[in-house]
């Protein structure tokens, strides 16, 4: 079954974990030291904030789903629907290691759509192992590109004044 996922930057992250866990009546089901996730049944929702120099908001939405097949029809969804569709595979990113694909709405906001495959150590991997330019840190979908043969830039590491 898919979830739904909404990841918000957040100013204080222990003063965030202690408003959403009230809020949820559960503790995180990942903690870091800027990072908490709460995967919760009732509503069926992948909530994640973090504190990692974004400025604080909605940072995307989107649909966290159960295999790879359900990735790639959301994927012929996107793609008939005539919006940018930036893929993003073997992504380390949030904790985990993920296929995605990068949209934006016609408003502007961020949707990822991921198929997570297990657990990662670090927030993010850092450029060599980068899928794309930045879908994780570019603001705009459509400026997204893929990985160029020599990375140049972090793809998932927080960049100053990117959001």
């Amino acid at each position: 079954m898919n979830r739904f996922h909404v990841h918000l930057n957040v100013a204080d992250l222990e003063a965030g974990i202690r408003f959403y866990s009230a809020l949820f009546a559960a503790e995180p089901a990942v903690r870091k030291p800027d990072y908490a996730k709460w995967m919760l049944e009732d509503p069926r929702v992948n909530f994640a904030i973090s504190n990692t120099g974004r400025a604080p908001g909605i940072d995307h939405l989107g649909i966290q789903v159960d295999a790879a097949a359900a990735l790639a029809e959301f994927g012929r969804r996107l793609d008939a629907a005539g919006t940018t569709v930036v893929p993003e595979e073997a992504a380390i990113c949030c904790y985990a290691h993920s296929d995605k694909l990068w949209i934006e709405d016609p408003q502007g906001t961020r949707w990822e759509t991921f198929h997570t495959t297990g657990d990662a150590t670090t927030y993010y991997a850092g450029e060599a192992a980068c899928a794309t330019d930045g879908a994780a840190c570019t603001p705009h979908v459509a400026a997204m590109t893929p990985k160029p043969a020599t990375p140049t830039a972090s793809c998932c590491a927080p960049k100053s004044g990117c959001c």
